[in-house]
């Protein structure tokens, strides 16, 4: 699926960057093959946090960067990008590795972002209106409760269909099908063959493009 690669062609991503702070470590390129993290390549880093990796790729995916910082810590140590080929440069602290990153270069990851920004603010209401219904403290009757359980079912609702919505507005991008194979996968058929079908070829022959036809073939069946 990846191999390392000398020579650059226009399947070749390089990613670089600098993670500031840190002084020594090892830094590992890595993706899921099936259900296994695989590492590509690593790095071992001493006196600056500069990095700088190639790789050949057969289809835009989720990469990660890995950090051991040997500190016997996994705590904010992996952190994940939409790779495709092309140049990508990654800037980030040894100290928030993963929540303070700034990632450009990658049109994909930035529709990634776009999609997660909108995602978490409605991912956060939802988990208000849990915390509310588990409050021992607010002694709800059961009619309340099951208004806060009616907020939380119309709030999973509208994920969903922002989630296909976005999906189909921009299906042009590699984002299409990984939004439908990761984050919607139980969706309702019809709207997941409605996604499918609007993907252009690049797209669909994609490795979240093919995952999406194997989705579908498995809920007709």
């Amino acid at each position: 699926m990846v191999v390392s690669c000398a020579g650059e062609t226009e399947n070749t991503m390089t990613v670089s960057g600098n993670i500031k702070g840190l002084k020594k470590g090892t830094l590992y390129l890595q993706y899921v093959k099936d259900t296994t993290l695989v590492t590509v390549d690593s790095l071992e880093i001493e006196g600056d946090g500069n990095f700088t990796f190639q790789t050949a790729l057969k289809s835009p995916e989720l990469f990660y960067l890995y950090l051991n910082k040997k500190d016997n810590n996994d705590v904010n140590d992996r952190l994940s990008f939409f790779a495709e080929p092309g140049l990508i440069t990654i800037k980030t602290n040894w100290n928030t590795f993963d929540t303070k990153a700034k990632i450009t270069g990658s049109k994909s990851h930035e529709k990634l972002q776009e999609y997660q920004k909108v995602m978490s603010k409605n991912n956060l209401r939802s988990l208000e209106l849990i915390q509310m219904a588990a409050n021992q403290n607010a002694q709800y009757g059961q009619q309340e409760l099951d208004s806060i359980e009616l907020l939380y079912t119309k709030k999973i609702k509208r994920n969903y269909i922002y989630a296909i919505n976005f999906a189909i507005n921009n299906k042009d991008s590699y984002i299409a099908p990984y939004i439908a194979v990761k984050e919607i996968p139980d969706a309702n058929i019809i709207y997941l063959d409605s996604i499918a079908s609007v993907l252009p070829a690049n797209v669909s022959n994609s490795k979240y493009g093919k995952e999406l036809t194997k989705l579908l073939a498995k809920k007709k069946s």
